[in-house]
């Protein structure tokens, strides 16, 4: 009787142990697949910017540069005219 008790007694501290390990396996495969998107989005970005595309959308965002036949407007408010004036 106390060898099957025993017995019982493991078997639900396997079980319990088993399920932390499965609890675990679930959050590092969330956190793995986090990952991989991230990985996916920074190889499409870098595939991006090896285009000429991508290299003429950097020169315009960090570098304000324009194309060739390109215009640049610069809107001033009222305050800002002033100092231009000056």
């Amino acid at each position: 009787m106390l060898g099957l008790v025993m017995t019982c007694v493991y078997y639900m501290f396997e079980i319990e142990r088993i399920s932390s390990i499965k609890a675990a396996i679930a959050k590092s495969e969330a956190e793995l697949e986090k990952k991989r998107e991230i990985v996916r989005v920074y190889r499409e970005k870098a595939e991006f910017y090896k285009t000429k595309e991508g290299i003429e959308h950097l020169a315009r965002e960090q570098y304000n540069l324009i194309g060739d036949n390109e215009r640049v407007f610069l809107l001033v408010s009222p305050d800002e005219q002033k100092i231009f004036d000056e």
